[in-house]
């Protein structure tokens, strides 16, 4: 499975997007819906398997403009250390 995860990440990189994965999921980010729809087309198509399932979930906050690093960032300041624990 994680050669044709590693097809739909590689697909993401023809998008003016940033990302990252994660043991559960990919987390996208776009200055433009039109382009995160296009991304996660790219990638759900790039997967060369008898099922698909993409699942997204959109977070569209339009009155701040906040990267999902700088909310990881903000719990980090508070707790005073790094929010993992582990590898």
């Amino acid at each position: 499975m994680s050669g044709e995860i590693a097809k739909a990440v590689e697909a993401l990189e023809a998008f003016d997007i940033t990302y990252e994965t994660t043991p559960m999921g990919t987390i996208l980010e776009a200055n433009h819906v039109h382009e995160l729809f296009a991304a996660a087309e790219a990638a759900h198509e790039a997967v060369d398997e008898d099922r698909v399932i993409t699942t997204l979930k959109i977070d569209d906050k339009r009155t701040v403009h906040q990267r999902a690093s700088e909310k990881v960032t903000a719990v980090e300041d508070k707790l005073g250390r790094e929010a993992r624990r582990g590898d």
